[in-house]
């Protein structure tokens, strides 16, 4: 049994940053494709980033490059968001993803297998 465990949430103003942390738990973590999506009501969930198993190629929305980073720590069995020159936009409910298998659509949610419960982000004026 898989388990994605997201946290580092919270109230931030606009310009400041926030880290997400996601433990993942259950099996081979290396092995992994990890993604982060996030999502406000009455709205799909939307790619934020990702980053594929056993390498360091990343990838992000249009809307987050620049701003935001994606990392793992394999040892840890965990995977990262730095978000910094947060706006006001980036509020939403953020969510981790992982699928066993590499694959190149990581924008795309039916790519994924297995998601954490999700944290909020709220970045106010």
């Amino acid at each position: 049994q898989v388990q994605l465990s997201e946290s580092g949430g919270g109230l931030v103003q606009a310009g400041g940053s926030l880290r997400l942390s996601c433990v993942v738990s259950g099996r081979t973590f290396s092995a992994y494709t990890m993604g982060w999506f996030r999502q406000t009501p009455g709205k799909e969930r939307e790619f934020v980033a990702a980053i594929r198993w056993m390498s360091t190629m990343t990838y992000y929305a249009d809307s987050v490059k620049g701003r935001f980073t994606i990392s793992r720590d394999n040892a840890k069995n965990t995977v990262y968001l730095q978000m910094n020159s947060l706006k006001l936009e980036d509020t939403a409910v953020y969510f981790c993803a992982g699928s066993p298998r590499d694959s190149t659509l990581v924008s795309t949610t039916t790519t994924y297998d297995y998601w954490g419960q999700g944290t909020q982000v709220t970045v106010s004026s």
